[in-house]
């Protein structure tokens, strides 16, 4: 344990007045109710004609009804996608995508699929196409991860950007609620660290602001009817919105947290952002007064964001310790050492002991506080 490695402080973030660098992500969007008969016309915006379609073992029916649309475009179906895409998957899909001569892959799914498309993308150079099912958002990043041994390793790549990205709010009405909401609270992680990012521009604090306001309104109205292809549009565009920011910025301690977490212990991924955000906005609320206030008005009005986004959990039925989700409590050192020994940016200045004191409190699933030691 080294409780003096700290987390490097991040700039303020900029105003429109100020100095910064805007880079627009090169993909196509599609959006709609049923824009999954687009897709054809996706592949020949790109011109693909032998698509491996991925997805996770519990999404093989949807990959199906994909590869079956795709008529002889589709090569097969891979439904090995798993949490934090761990390395032995993402080489045998890899060679699986060369086996049957693939030029590109169709993701189909949350997280799980469209990171090992990414995993593939980076392994040969394959273009993707994603169908996101939920909220997770990471379809529309550069960022990749891959876990070996329970270490989750990230970075970024050009090549891993799906070139193009399908969203179509019918294919998340049969999402189950408990999952739409802990997939909607991940994907406003992602704004929430855009708007205390180091690289944050004030483009990205709007879409941030919006997104954070979409999910917040949509998800309890999901939780009361999960058919409601209104709130199911308007959660999947705060998505779009939210993963957006994270492609755009860099990560600070709470993704790096729920890395740690998830690649150590492999805890659920969305389960996991849904019970540390509260605890790491709270820490760095103080430090990120324009943050802090842009949240206030997507929350509507909340005078502490985090206070209200754990609230906001509860009352949907969402998890709120690392308890519920497997963690035990001697697990608690390793993942503060892990989290302090190789430190992702940050608007407040972390020791090993505020990450300790976080995690407890996290564990525990007490209240969100500035002061987690105390």
């Amino acid at each position: 344990m080294n409780p003096q490695i700290g987390i490097t402080s991040a700039a303020p973030r900029p105003t429109p007045k100020g100095r910064f660098v805007y880079e627009a992500l090169p993909m196509r969007v599609r959006f709609g109710v049923d824009a999954l008969s687009t897709l054809p016309d996706e592949l020949d915006q790109i011109g693909l004609q032998r698509v491996l379609v991925i997805c996770s073992p519990d999404q093989k029916a949807m990959g199906t009804r994909v590869a079956e649309a795709l008529g002889d475009r589709s090569v097969g179906v891979l439904p090995e996608a798993v949490m934090h895409v761990p390395a032995e998957v993402a080489h045998r899909a890899s060679a699986e995508a060369a086996r049957v001569g693939a030029d590109g892959c169709v993701a189909v799914g949350g997280g799980s699929a469209i990171g090992l498309g990414k995993a593939i993308a980076l392994e040969h150079g394959l273009p993707i196409v994603a169908v996101p099912t939920t909220y997770a958002g990471s379809e529309m990043t550069p960022v990749w991860g891959l876990t070996t041994d329970g270490l989750k390793t990230t970075g970024r790549d050009p090549r891993v950007l799906p070139r193009s990205v399908v969203y179509d709010p019918a294919l998340t009405a049969t999402l189950p609620v408990a999952m739409s909401v802990t997939s909607g609270i991940n994907a406003m992680a992602h704004a929430v660290e855009a708007l205390y990012a180091p690289d944050a521009t004030p483009i990205i604090s709007l879409m941030a602001e919006d997104g954070v306001r979409a999910l917040a309104t949509a998800l309890p109205a999901i939780a009361a009817d999960s058919s409601d292809l209104s709130a199911r549009s308007e959660a999947l565009y705060g998505s779009w919105l939210c993963g957006a920011c994270l492609g755009a910025t860099t990560m600070s301690l709470h993704h790096k947290l729920c890395h740690s977490l998830g690649g150590t212990l492999n805890l659920p991924h969305a389960q996991t952002h849904t019970v540390v955000l509260p605890h790491a906005l709270a820490f760095n609320q103080p430090a990120a007064a324009g943050a802090t206030a842009a949240l206030s008005r997507a929350l509507g009005g909340a005078a502490d964001p985090a206070a209200r986004l754990w609230e906001l959990a509860g009352e949907l039925g969402a998890p709120r310790s690392l308890a519920e989700l497997g963690a035990q409590e001697s697990d608690l050192d390793r993942i503060a050492d892990e989290v302090t020994s190789r430190p992702y940016g940050n608007p407040r200045p972390v020791t090993y002991n505020d990450v300790r004191g976080l995690l407890q409190a996290a564990w525990a699933g007490k209240p969100p506080t500035a002061n987690p030691l105390r």
